[in-house]
């Protein structure tokens, strides 16, 4: 059932979600607010951007033009509601299609920044699939996998341009190589752990087109207190 909530506490902005497809999670308020941004980026590009979640959130933070391309048509018409009801048609496009077919519509070196909220899990005959497709789709690399991402990103990054992703820490590895694979290299990186004295399960990672090389590791962030609720750190991200 579609409903219309506030996000986060940011004032004045709503969201559209569905509780029957994919309602965003916390990898998704991380993200936007690990990117790199300053003054000087004019366009970026989300990929796989659902309910439109991250531009929103990005549009909160810089006055650069923000497109946001997501494959399923009804996680889209969320994503266009949502925009247009916070009035952000102006800094913000939602296109409807496979970002495999829009890239290579695209002229190169168009984006200062990419960022993506990419689906987690190799898809295999084996995987324990959710029954419906808009979740299947998001969370399994069925339309679109790390190896495809960043050969995009390379294509549509600017020099020295930036990508910057979420995903699972056990595939931190696999996506260094794809990133120095396709001439980005990787710059940053920050490990979320549930809490304390348990293993990261959030990898938040950045690379930049033809950087020079120099990975730093930012200091652990923890979600959740012993009790449950979010840390101070978190916290702020909702503010």
């Amino acid at each position: 059932m579609k409903v219309l909530n506030n996000l986060l506490n940011y004032k004045n902005i709503k969201i559209y979600q569905d509780n029957e497809m994919f309602c965003f999670s916390l990898d998704s308020v991380l993200l936007p607010n690990f990117v790199t941004l300053n003054k000087k980026i004019s366009k970026i590009l989300d990929i796989g951007c659902g309910n439109g979640v991250i531009p929103l959130i990005l549009s909160t933070k810089t006055d650069a033009k923000i497109i946001g391309v997501e494959i399923q048509k009804d996680v889209f018409n969320l994503a266009k509601e949502s925009i247009k009801i916070n009035n952000r048609e102006n800094q913000i496009t939602i296109i409807n299609q496979d970002i495999n077919d829009y890239y290579k519509e695209c002229e190169t070196d168009t984006f200062d920044v990419i960022t993506s909220n990419p689906p987690f899990f190799k898809y295999k005959e084996t995987s324990n699939i959710n029954k419906t497709d808009f979740k299947t789709i998001a969370r399994h690399e069925i339309k679109l996998n790390l190896e495809q991402l960043f050969i995009i990103a390379k294509k549509l990054l600017k020099n020295n341009g930036v990508i910057s992703i979420v995903n699972r820490p056990e595939r931190f590895v696999e996506v260094v190589e794809l990133m120095k694979k396709n001439s980005i290299e990787p710059k940053r990186v920050r490990f979320v752990y549930p809490k304390k004295n348990m293993g990261a399960n959030i990898m938040l990672i950045e690379g930049v087109k033809n950087g020079k090389p120099g990975l730093k590791i930012l200091p652990p962030l923890y979600s959740h207190l012993e009790n449950g609720e979010y840390t101070l750190d978190i916290k702020k991200y909702f503010e």
